[in-house]
């Protein structure tokens, strides 16, 4: 029977190995959820967190066709943790889901070029304003579609002052582009960073990945990035990370 595990980190046996600081936030209890399939000593587990999931274990179908809650959801990314899993999920879903390619990056602390980066953030043009997310600019995201998944995991602005981080672009008092927490776990954030459509291909996003990443270091944090596409890894790269590897997820679109 498939439930939400009580105490998640029982499961972090199964995971073990997986870069992946989304699955982290969950087995830490920072923020998702992991559901199992058998009590507290599961042999499958999902760990569900905001648009993504990971399965891991023994290749559950029970565990894919239920525990993620995929009833009201417009949209969710599922990561296999190796072929079973793939297998199952296309096998479950058929042409529900889309076979889709995302780019690790590698984790690597002490990466980084400090002194470039504050080069960088110093570049920007003076017609912008930089700032730190504070709860102004937390609420007023929220309320923002483009920009809203910089702080809509988490509860509240407290629990993002805790778990969270960003830098913001403001262009007569509104965002136009921002690198923020997408999630947050011990020790790092998960980076997700976008720029409003009409500001693009100016180099904002640059300068807040910069900013973040520095905020990120002075605070002894590590600022994760995964990307979503190959524009994604160009600008992870400029900012001094380097690519890992490819791996498959599954896009559901809300239709069975």
């Amino acid at each position: 029977m498939i439930h939400e595990m009580i105490q998640a980190e029982n499961a972090a046996g199964l995971f073990a190995g997986w870069q992946e600081t989304m699955v982290w936030s969950c087995l830490q209890g920072v923020m998702g959820r992991v559901y199992g399939d058998a009590g507290e000593d599961p042999a499958s587990a999902v760990a569900l967190l905001g648009d993504f999931c990971f399965f891991a274990g023994k290749p559950n179908r029970e565990l894919v066709l239920e525990a993620p809650g995929l009833a009201g959801r417009e949209f969710l990314i599922m990561t296999p943790r190796d072929q079973g899993w793939a297998e199952l999920i296309e096998d479950c879903y058929g042409t529900g889901v889309r076979r889709s390619v995302r780019y690790a990056i590698k984790k690597e602390p002490e990466v980084f070029d400090r002194g470039r980066l504050r080069a960088v953030v110093e570049g920007l043009p003076e017609e912008y304003e930089l700032r730190e997310m504070d709860e102004g600019l937390f609420l007023g995201c929220l309320e923002i579609p483009w920009c809203r998944d910089w702080v809509a995991l988490y509860r509240d602005y407290a629990h993002y002052r805790e778990h969270g981080l960003g830098a913001v672009i403001l262009k007569d008092g509104q965002p136009v582009s921002g690198a923020s927490s997408y999630s947050g776990y011990l020790g790092g954030i998960e980076i997700e960073i976008d720029t409003r459509a009409d500001y693009r291909r100016r180099g904002l996003a640059y300068v807040c990945g910069a900013k973040l990443i520095l905020d990120c270091l002075e605070r002894g944090w590590y600022p994760s990035w995964d990307a979503q596409n190959l524009w994604s890894v160009g600008l992870a790269e400029k900012l001094g990370y380097h690519f890992d590897h490819e791996y498959v997820v599954y896009e559901w679109g809300g239709q069975p």
